[in-house]
This record gives C-alpha cells, sequence and structure tokens, in this order.
C-alpha cells in the first residue's frame, strides 16, 4: 500500500466542517447483483476455451485456461467448489478481489471484499478495528464512478484517499450523524447512513479510515454496542437496515455488506498507452490489440476497441467482428423495397419509375410527377412562388421584429416588477437620499459597459455572481456584478438591503452605487477598487511589491473599523458572514475596503441573532455557527480572527499540506499554545514587527478564534487593540529615527484613522503617549 495512504491520520474536528459540506446523500433502492450481458456477438469467448464459469459468459480478452486470455491481467479461475461455480482473477492483484460476478464491455463487478468496521463496547471502548482497502496498482483495473462510498454508524466520519495511474493523491470524505428518533430503514440521507459519489475516475489504490466524532464519550446508543461500517457500493445496491445495522452484531452486518453489495471496476487494454502510442510500437513483443473492422478509442488510463459501424462481435479476436446483414432481418430490414447487403453497411434502392432514398426513416421511394406540364408554366410557376416567399419572408421579418421588441419590453418590466423595482420606486419618492445615492441603471446601460458581458472584462467570479470591470457613458470605471439565481421569496428582502447598503456610507466599505432591475437576476453596480484583493497580495506577492508590516496593520484597522461600523454604527446593524481576505479590497493607496455583501443580514437593534442556513467559506466559518445555525456578530468576529491570522503568518485558511494540521486556526492555536509563535511568522513580518507588536496581535487572534462566541471581543474592542498596537508602533519607529514633537506623531495618526466615525486615535494616542514602559508592556500582555 502506498505510503502516504498507511500514514493517514486522523483529521483534527476542524476538518469536520469540511466534511460534513463535501459529504453527499443519495437516496438509494434496492438492487440485486444480476449479471449484464456483454454487447456483443453471441459468442465472445475464445474458440476453443470455456465459455462459461456458472451463469457468467467469460468475453474475451478474459479467459479461463492457458491461451485463452489476452494477458496475465485478464485470465480467471473457474472455482467449482462452489454452487454455481465462482470466476476468481488469477494475477497478483487477485488478492483484493473476491469472485467476478459480471462482464461488459466496460467493466466488472465483483464481490466487495473492502469493508471497514469499528466496533465499541456498551462504554464506547474500541473492541475491534478492521480495514478495508484496495490495490489495484499495476493492473487494467480501476473504481467506477459508479460506486458510492457509504457509511454506517453514529457520529462516524469516513475519509477516503486515494491515487490512480497519475500519482495524485486525492480525497473524499462522508460523515453519518445521528438521532436516533431520525434512523430510518431504507434511508441513507445522513442520519445513521451517508452516501457520498466517487467523483474521480481512475483510482486504483484507496484506503478508507473510520473515526468517531465522540471518542466514546456522549454518543448515541450509549447503553448497548454499536458498529461503524465504510465501504464502496455499486449505486442503488445497498439498502440501510437502520438501527439494526448499527446495534446488531457486527460479523452479521459486513457479512451481508460482502455478500449483497458489490463494486464496479473499469477495465482498460495496455495500461498507460494511447491509441497512437500503441498503434506506433506495434510489434510481436508490444503488440496493437484492436483487430480488423475496429476503432481505438483512448481511455483515462489506456485504451479499449470496438467494431466499426455495421460490424458486431468481439474487437479483441481475430475476425471477431464481422459484416451485419441488414437485408437478412426479412420484412424488419431498413429499406421499403429492395435492399442490397454492403461490406459495413446496405444499400435500398427503389423501382423504375420511382425516386428517393428508399429508407424506411427516410424519403422512402414516391412516383415520379407527369412531365406533361409546359416550360412556361413552370417558369411562371417557379417566379409567382419566388416573388410570393420573398414578400413572406418581409413581411414575417417585419412582424417578428415587431413581437421581438414588444416582448423585450414586457419581459423587462416582468422582471423590473418581480425583482421589486415599484417597492423600490415607492422608497425612493418617500426618502430623497436614496434619490442621491443610488441610480437605477437599464439593461442596455449594463450591456453597453460590459461590451455585452464580455468574459475578457471577467475580473472575479465567486458563489454569490460574477463580477465585470465595466465603463458607464459618462466615463467612469465601475465594478458590476451579476448575481446568480435568487429566491423570488427573498427579492422583497434583497430590496431592502439594496436601500439598506446605499445608505452604508464608510470609507472602508465598498460603496454601491445602483442597481439594474430589468434582468432576471438583479444587477448591482459598485465603485471600483483597483489594487485586488488582501487574499491575492499575501498569497500571490509579486516581486516589485509586497504588503509591510505597517501596512498589513492598517488594513487589519480599515477593516476591523468596517465591521464595527457595520454592527452598531449604521442606522440598523448588518452582519456581513463572509468575513475572509478574498473580500477585502484595496484602493490605490492600499487601504482597506469590506465588501461582498451577498450573503449579509439586517437585524434589529435589540436583535442578537439570526437563524439562517449554514452560509459562508470553508475555513473562516464559526464552528459554534456551524453546529446551532445561530449567526452572531461574534461569527463575524471569528472570521476576522483568521483574516488576522492570514496576515501574521502568509498563510492561507486551509493549508495546501499533508500535515495534520491543514486547518489554518488549529495549527495557529497549537504552536500559540506551546509558545511558538516566531516559528509560524511570516517572514516579511518578522523582518519589520516588533516581538511585542506580534505577540499582542497574536494574541488578539486567539481572543477572536475563542470557541465560546460570548468570549470573543466585540469589532469595538478589537479595532481600538489595533489602533493602539498602530499608535505604538508610530512611536516605536520615532524612537528609532529620531526625536519628534507630540503634535506631529499625533497629526499623523489623526490623520490615518479620520473617517472611522469613532473617537479620535489622537485622543487614543494623547491619552497613552505618555506610558512608562511598564505600562506598555503590560498593554502588550495577553488578555
Amino acid at each position: 500500500m502506498n505510503s502516504k495512504l498507511q500514514n493517514m491520520h486522523l483529521l483534527p474536528w476542524h476538518h469536520l466542517l469540511f466534511l460534513a459540506m463535501v459529504a453527499t446523500t443519495l437516496v438509494v433502492t434496492t438492487a440485486s447483483i444480476t449479471p449484464k450481458n456483454m454487447i456483443t456477438a453471441a459468442n465472445t469467448t475464445k474458440p476453443g476455451c470455456q465459455q462459461k464459469c456458472g451463469n457468467l459468459t467469460i468475453p474475451y480478452p478474459f479467459g479461463i485456461g492457458h491461451n485463452c486470455y489476452l494477458e496475465e491481467a485478464y485470465a480467471i479461475i473457474c472455482n467449482t467448489s462452489y454452487n454455481p461455480p465462482r470466476a476468481i482473477p488469477v494475477s497478483q492483484y487477485g488478492s483484493d478481489f473476491t469472485d467476478i460476478l459480471d462482464i461488459t464491455e466496460t467493466q466488472i463487478t465483483i464481490r466487495n471484499n473492502a469493508v471497514t468496521s469499528r466496533c465499541y463496547d456498551s462504554e464506547g471502548n474500541v473492541t475491534s478495528e478492521i480495514p478495508g482497502n484496495l490495490d489495484m496498482i499495476g493492473s487494467p483495473f480501476s473504481v467506477s464512478t459508479e460506486n458510492r462510498l457509504t457509511v454506517i454508524g453514529c457520529d462516524e466520519y469516513a475519509l477516503l484517499e486515494g491515487q490512480g495511474v497519475s500519482a495524485t493523491l486525492e480525497s473524499a470524505g462522508c460523515i453519518a450523524l445521528c438521532n436516533t428518533e431520525a434512523v430510518t430503514r431504507g434511508s441513507c440521507l445522513g442520519s445513521g447512513c451517508c452516501e457520498t459519489p466517487i467523483l474521480a475516475a481512475g483510482w486504483q489504490e484507496l484506503s478508507v479510515r473510520l473515526s468517531s466524532l465522540h471518542d466514546g464519550i456522549g454518543r448515541p446508543y450509549a447503553d448497548q454496542p454499536t458498529c461503524s461500517y465504510a465501504f464502496f457500493a455499486r449505486n442503488g445496491s445497498f439498502e440501510f437496515g437502520g438501527t439494526s445495522d448499527i446495534t446488531g452484531a457486527g460479523g452479521v452486518v459486513q457479512n451481508r455488506i460482502l455478500q449483497e453489495v458489490p463494486i464496479v471496476l473499469d477495465w482498460n487494454i495496455q495500461l498507460n498507452t494511447s491509441c497512437r502510442e500503441a498503434k506506433q510500437m506495434n510489434s510481436t513483443d508490444n503488440p496493437y490489440f484492436c483487430q480488423s473492422n475496429t476503432e481505438c478509442f483512448d481511455t483515462y488510463m489506456g485504451y479499449r476497441c470496438r467494431c466499426l459501424r455495421g460490424y458486431e462481435g468481439n474487437p479483441y479476436l481475430q475476425s471477431g467482428c464481422k459484416d451485419i446483414n441488414e437485408c437478412a432481418a426479412g420484412t424488419n430490414n431498413p429499406c421499403t423495397t429492395a435492399c442490397v447487403n454492403t461490406v459495413g453497411g446496405y444499400r435500398c434502392s427503389c423501382p423504375r419509375g420511382y425516386s428517393g432514398d428508399g429508407q424506411k426513416s427516410g424519403s422512402g421511394c414516391v412516383r415520379n410527377p407527369d412531365k406533361s406540364s409546359s416550360t412556361l408554366k413552370k417558369i411562371t410557376l417557379g417566379l409567382g412562388i419566388s416573388l410570393g416567399t420573398i414578400l413572406l419572408l418581409l413581411v414575417g421579418w417585419w412582424f417578428s421584429s415587431v413581437i421581438k421588441k414588444r416582448r423585450i419590453i414586457k419581459q423587462k418590466a416582468k422582471y423590473f416588477e418581480r425583482n421589486g423595482g415599484m417597492l423600490l420606486e415607492q422608497q425612493m419618492a418617500t426618502d430623497e437620499s436614496v434619490v442621491a445615492r443610488l441610480k437605477i441603471f437599464t439593461a442596455d446601460e449594463l450591456d453597453k459597459a460590459t461590451d455585452h458581458f464580455n468574459e475578457d472584462r471577467i475580473i472575479g467570479q465567486g458563489g454569490q455572481g460574477t463580477v465585470y470591470k465595466g465603463m458607464l457613458s459618462e466615463g467612469k470605471i465601475v465594478a458590476i456584478k451579476k448575481a446568480k439565481k435568487v429566491d423570488e421569496s427573498q427579492l422583497g428582502g434583497f430590496i431592502n438591503e439594496v436601500v439598506i447598503s446605499s445608505q452604508i456610507n464608510h470609507r472602508n466599505i465598498v460603496k454601491l452605487l445602483g442597481c439594474c432591475l430589468e434582468t432576471e437576476v438583479p444587477i448591482l453596480v459598485y465603485e471600483f477598487i483597483q489594487n485586488g484583493t488582501l487574499f491575492h497580495h499575501i498569497h500571490n506577492p509579486s516581486e516589485e511589491f509586497s504588503i509591510t508590516w505597517r501596512m498589513r496593520l492598517q488594513i487589519a484597522s480599515d477593516s476591523a473599523g468596517a465591521l464595527a461600523y457595520l454592527h452598531s454604527s449604521s442606522a440598523i446593524p448588518i452582519l456581513h458572514r463572509d468575513i475572509k481576505s478574498s473580500n477585502i479590497l484595496l484602493d490605490d493607496k492600499y487601504r482597506g475596503k469590506l465588501s461582498d455583501f451577498g450573503t449579509s443580514l439586517s437585524i434589529s437593534i435589540d436583535q442578537t441573532h439570526v437563524t439562517t442556513r449554514v452560509m459562508g467559506t470553508f475555513g473562516y466559518l464559526d464552528p459554534e455557527y456551524f453546529q446551532s445555525s445561530m449567526f452572531t456578530e461574534k461569527s463575524d468576529v471569528y472570521s476576522f480572527g483568521v483574516v488576522l491570522v492570514e496576515l501574521i503568518t502568509g498563510q492561507k485558511a486551509i493549508r495546501a499540506t499533508l500535515e495534520e494540521d491543514r486547518s489554518l486556526t488549529s495549527w495557529f492555536l497549537s504552536h500559540m499554545k506551546d509558545s511558538r509563535l516566531q516559528d509560524i511568522v511570516d517572514s516579511e513580518v518578522l523582518q519589520e514587527g516588533s516581538e511585542e507588536e506580534l505577540q499582542t496581535i497574536a494574541n488578539l487572534a486567539m481572543r477572536c478564534l475563542n470557541l465560546d462566541g460570548k468570549k470573543r471581543p466585540t469589532m469595538k474592542e478589537v479595532l481600538i487593540e489595533i489602533e493602539g498596537v498602530i499608535s505604538l508602533h508610530f512611536l516605536e519607529r520615532n524612537r528609532k529615527n529620531g526625536p519628534e514633537t507630540e503634535e506631529t506623531v499625533t497629526g499623523k495618526i489623526n490623520h490615518m484613522y479620520e473617517g472611522h466615525g469613532y473617537s479620535s486615535s489622537s485622543a487614543f494616542y494623547k491619552e497613552n503617549s505618555s506610558l512608562c514602559s511598564a505600562e506598555m508592556s503590560l498593554l502588550f500582555n495577553p488578555r
């Protein structure tokens, strides 16, 4: 087994969020293991070789006995000790196979021999753990996408890792939660049983690991022994037995899976060889296996052969593809009258005095018209028909244009009304400030501004829609966001959000300029921010320019100020719900601006939370929100804490590594716990930032990432702490660069934070500029 798979560890709890989001549950139906016939000629076995093993026909390139198969990989033994006999593979990888149940032109179906199980006693202790893996490296077989990864258990998750001929490590996962009252026989929708598809083709080596969410503490069915299982199964072949599959004897359930649930494998010819390569290398030692009257087509692992159109049979046998005599079907042949068979096809003919293609599926045979009419009649008729046709076309074109224009006008009016245009006009009529801040654009204006929404104008894409760069008629550059489908029941709330967003006036929040409601989905127009996202500058820095520690502190302060404004200083508090570095844009002075309010919600002053379906970006998602679906302002604080860690470490929220701690938050908190902050700080930051500044921001990030939302600071508190670090950063730099008056430093700091909408930073500075060294040390201590 590949060492990467052998050394796979259990994931930390943060990654369970990822498993819960990627796990796909499907409704399955009962299906017995019944063979499908290979769609070729009746006798597809190599001449002189055993044709069947029990009820299974053995088509070439598979075979039983010497010189009856194409290569060793396709050799089969017929085990007659069973009744009926069973077909067993001979080759080395056959140790991972049991018997073959079915063989088709592209796949084989085998009895399941890869079941991972884990059993617990009534106290939650693991009593047995059996791995179930597949290793087919070097064989022509790979796991088909017709299979599903299925997990049975209570609050158990399974992680699947595998690789194929490309040696690329890929993974998938599934989590079976357990509400004992919701466990239903025949239902594999996530309660007691879950399924997820295998999306990538070509996997040859697979390993499945089962783990519990509880480690035996507080688990369902705590008063009795339970077992959990993870296995591959052909889609529709497994029916969940309900509670009995979880609490029943492990051996009984596992034997049922082994006996009744099959696995489907794809098979190919000549591993890692294309049709073109096989033809070029054709020789006695390395033959090209497609025989006469065949065609070759490439697969993801090698190639396969098939008979040409008009032929049937086995493309791997010499003279295996034979001409189909279409005319031998009697009255069922494809011709209306005479049928003549040709090599690889047929020809239909009509009797004298008739014309046409002679085919039943075509024009057939039609009697030829009488030739007694004069030439003048034909010319007159032709001219009349031509002129009439031209006139009809002109009239039709005119009517079509008129109807099309009316339809477009009606459609735009319908969209405008449906998208809440009437409600918006009422709001604008009663509030002149909305008219001043918000413009209603026409669809034609935005179509022209984006050159018909040209793909070359795309500057960003996300879960909420696509953003285009556009130029309005007056020459102003704007960002135009074309949303995806919008729920019609939420359109009234959408207009309210547009009005609220238009009233937000903060230098660190991207300004909404207007909207268009004449299209199928509303289109929003924002001011254009030219220097891209914070994510790009942290994780894809250019050699010519990179953001310094001072700039990172400034961007953090800008973003914190914008969030604090949304939470408490705007007319109606707004929860952003998708704070991440890619939603923080940088203007021409590299100041941060908060963007993307596609998932935001406004709440009343006295409201502490909203209950919604879970939305956001993995890696930034508040675990408390994920568990309860209750989003509070402290959920935004958690996401902002992840951004702070990105600024300190230069790492992405989900680290591209095979280490145990792929989650940035888990990796960061473990280093902080061991007092190893210096080991993970970005080299760019380490050169400029002082140890006290880094420790203070890191401690602040830890508080933001507290699993208990009530213990996290508010965004106002976060802003004040960051401003304090910036103020002291100025003082420290002033001491190094030479004396500078208090008024000069105060003026610089005051100018830097102008526009936040809070008490002046200079006031904070004046209050703290006389701190003695002991007081400074106290400020930088972890809270």
